[in-house]
């Protein structure tokens, strides 16, 4: 595993170990939706280095790879946007 993909796999880790049980579960029906909500924010977990992103009409990732900020509180969005900022 390159240092990169570590790091990666090491950072989605702790970002999804950021929300509640709560979350996780809003989390995991997002993964199943077919499309993202126009002018939601998002991380994408496959491409971390891009931050946090903004849905527009044709969305650039897949819903099955996106953290959507609405399925988490204000407080486990703070958070993920700070992880990635390190």
């Amino acid at each position: 595993m390159s240092q990169g993909t570590r790091k990666d796999t090491i950072t989605r880790e702790a970002i999804l170990g950021l929300l509640t049980d709560t979350e996780v579960a809003k989390v995991s029906t997002a993964e199943g939706a077919k499309s993202l909500v126009e002018g939601d924010q998002y991380v994408d977990l496959t491409n971390l280095e891009a931050g946090v992103q903004l849905v527009q009409a044709t969305p650039r990732t897949a819903p099955g790879h996106a953290l959507p900020r609405s399925a988490v509180s204000d407080a486990s969005w703070a958070k993920i946007v700070a992880k990635l900022s390190r």
